[in-house]
């Protein structure tokens, strides 16, 4: 007895080998601990992602979340990235999707950084703002005489998480496989 179907092409393995492909990799987002030392600070760019984004009380710093936030700023870019990335893995064009997902992370570290430009985030403290202009901060130097008039906090003169620009530069992303040491 004959059914009606004919199989011209048994292309589950190579499905199954695809998904499994896409499903070991990962795109993070942040500051890779290996490549954020500095001359300026005892600890990378990295530690001073993570102070900034969660705070220090012992060091007076407030929580200025700006990874998480940053990277779901820029869901409504990054979702569809990933979506036609998991059509192409399944239509067996991995190296489409590997392009999609670096795309993907792209997108995401280049929200954080306009995140952490455009948010108002907590105003530096004043000896913070001090220290910055005895560095030659011509931003905190302004913010201080500002403050000094009695004017209220303005970040635009002088913004948390940005300094001498470095730790914003130093966001990034990675497309790798999941569990991987690197």
């Amino acid at each position: 007895m004959k059914n009606g179907v004919t199989l011209r092409a048994d292309k589950a393995q190579s499905l199954l080998d695809a998904l499994k492909t896409l499903g070991n990799r990962e795109v993070l987002v942040g500051i890779p601990a290996a490549d954020s030392a500095r001359d300026d600070v005892p600890f990378g760019n990295a530690g001073i992602g993570y102070v900034n984004e969660h705070g220090s009380p012992v060091q007076n710093i407030p929580a200025r979340p700006h990874l998480q936030p940053g990277v779901k700023s820029v869901q409504d870019k990054t979702l569809p990235l990933l979506k036609q990335a998991a059509l192409f893995t399944l239509d067996g064009n991995i190296s489409g999707a590997e392009r999609l997902l670096n795309q993907a992370g792209a997108t995401a570290a280049d929200g954080v950084r306009h995140f952490i430009t455009a948010s108002h985030f907590t105003p530096l403290a004043s000896s913070t703002l001090a220290a910055r202009a005895r560095k030659g901060r011509k931003g905190a130097q302004a913010e201080l005489a500002s403050r000094a008039a009695g004017n209220a906090p303005d970040n635009a003169n002088a913004r948390p998480l940005i300094d001498t620009g470095q730790y914003r530069r130093s966001i990034t992303y990675v497309v790798r496989d999941k569990n991987a040491k690197s």
